[in-house]
């Protein structure tokens, strides 16, 4: 975890450590001690700022990605300028959260990347109009789903993975995945973010 601001810090690590499956072994508060740490410890996953003194997160993401160091890059920023989030993507970001929506989707952010996927702000998505995985802007979509579906889709939101929902629901996983891919259906959405997301923009209104 690297960002030259101590509160973005507190907060994010906060957040990150109310999931048990998630363990911050390191805090940085510049690039070159974010990329020292990252050279020593090999995290799974690395959430650093776009903008950090003495070496800036581009820097950091591309030695990572030069020496196939396998940790995954989550980039943290202020900016929603497209050329930005063009070059974090190709610098080898695994994700890309814009810091005021950053709280929220961090949990989900993180178990995406590790799941191999990329993961990008809703803002920023919706502001770029990218291609990939819409979201329903109609809530009343949730009226289609059974109450398992709607128990499911806010364990989602909380950035659960299927496993982790299967055991809290005392059933297979597979069977939460089989839940997925008919919530998706329902909702008219595709893609591996789109269910997040959803579930995320109305986890307020997802009561069981």
């Amino acid at each position: 975890m690297a960002d030259d601001h101590p509160i973005v810090v507190s907060g994010l690590v906060m957040n990150i450590q109310r999931d048990e499956a998630f363990l911050v072994v390191a805090q940085a508060h510049d690039g070159a001690q974010a990329l020292a740490m990252i050279e020593q410890l090999r995290p799974d996953v690395a959430i650093i700022d776009v903008e950090m003194p003495r070496k800036d997160g581009l820097t950091i993401a591309r030695t990572v990605k030069q020496n196939n160091w396998e940790t995954r890059i989550i980039f943290l920023t202020l900016h929603k300028e497209r050329d930005l989030f063009h070059a974090a993507m190709e610098a080898g970001g695994g994700a890309f959260l814009v810091k005021d929506s950053a709280l929220a989707e961090i949990a989900v952010a993180i178990k995406t990347v590790m799941a191999g996927r990329r993961y990008v702000s809703s803002g920023i998505v919706d502001q770029f109009m990218l291609p990939q995985e819409p979201v329903p802007s109609d809530a009343g979509l949730l009226r289609d789903l059974t109450p398992a579906e709607r128990r499911i889709l806010k364990l989602i939101a909380e950035g659960k993975s299927s496993k982790e929902i299967g055991a809290d629901l005392s059933i297979h996983y597979r069977t939460v995945e089989n839940h997925r891919t008919n919530i998706s259906r329902k909702l008219g959405i595709m893609g591996s973010n789109a269910l997040p997301r959803f579930a995320l923009q109305y986890k307020d209104k997802l009561t069981t």
